[in-house]
């Protein structure tokens, strides 16, 4: 692994991102096992997932984004406040424009544009959504990196734990379509899908970065942004739609501890 740090950014949040995906893959993969997983259980994964992004948005964006500003003319608190603004802006904007319908919803509740999309095309955009954040913060991490072998295992430590979190998303995501009737396959297929925008975000987020290097405090903090707004926005509400509420703190808490001790493990 000792080329790592000559690769090129684009190069290694490619390589990131296509991890998260394949483990969304593996998450999703688990319908071809069983039809029915319990709702506590699904409701522990969504809130593991908060856990792991929460931690993700300081331990690797935004404490990140404080050093990168230091070299910033501007008063250290401004890029990451700014960056961090924008980003959840991003994604709000993105929410108005967008059709998608959360999970236990009905059809009238869509949200975004008026669209004569089908249910199932409508909980996918959802779910594609929410992995845009993702996608970007393991790209941004990368571009940030510059050949730095510290931050470059931060930026891939941030990759394991955004791809750990995505195997019980895969699970919460394609496990809902089987229960609307759609085969395995199709549940399976709409659910590791939706991780390739990871992919997508990733790599635009690489470019962006390592083309602009003063972008870096501003783009570090826009993924930090972009995925607190979706924790709070839509996967802690999800994770309580059935009152199990002691079970989604707890897989929370685990989240971030396992995020915060591979960042500090690993970067």
């Amino acid at each position: 692994m000792a080329w790592l740090p000559d690769a090129h950014p684009v190069l290694l949040a490619l390589m990131g991102t296509t991890l998260t995906w394949a483990l969304t893959a593996a998450g999703a993969a688990t319908v071809f096992l069983k039809r029915e997983f319990s709702p506590r259980l699904l409701d522990g994964a969504l809130g593991f997932a908060a856990g792991v992004m929460v931690a993700a948005s300081y331990f690797s964006l935004l404490a990140p984004a404080l050093e990168h500003a230091l070299d910033s003319a501007l008063p250290v608190w401004v890029p990451p406040a700014i960056g961090f603004l924008l980003g959840g802006a991003f994604v709000w904007g993105l929410d108005k424009v967008v059709p998608h319908l959360h999970l236990g919803q009905p059809r009238q509740l869509a949200e975004g544009l008026q669209t004569t999309w089908e249910r199932t095309t409508l909980l996918w955009a959802a779910m594609t959504l929410h992995n845009i954040p993702e996608g970007l913060a393991v790209g941004v991490a990368f571009g940030a990196a510059g050949g730095d072998p510290q931050a470059i295992a931060a930026a891939t430590a941030l990759a394991i734990g955004i791809g750990i979190q995505n195997m019980p998303e895969g699970m919460a995501v394609s496990v809902p379509f089987r229960r609307l009737g759609l085969s395995r396959a199709k549940s399976f297929g709409l659910g590791q899908f939706s991780g390739i925008v990871e992919v997508v975000a990733g790599v635009t987020g690489a470019l962006l970065v390592s083309i602009v290097d003063p972008l870096l405090p501003y783009a570090l903090a826009f993924g930090a942004g972009a995925m607190i707004y979706v924790v709070v926005e839509e996967v802690v509400p999800e994770a309580h739609r059935h009152g199990y509420e002691d079970t989604v703190t707890i897989a929370t808490m685990l989240g971030f501890t396992i995020m915060m001790v591979l960042d500090v493990a690993l970067g």
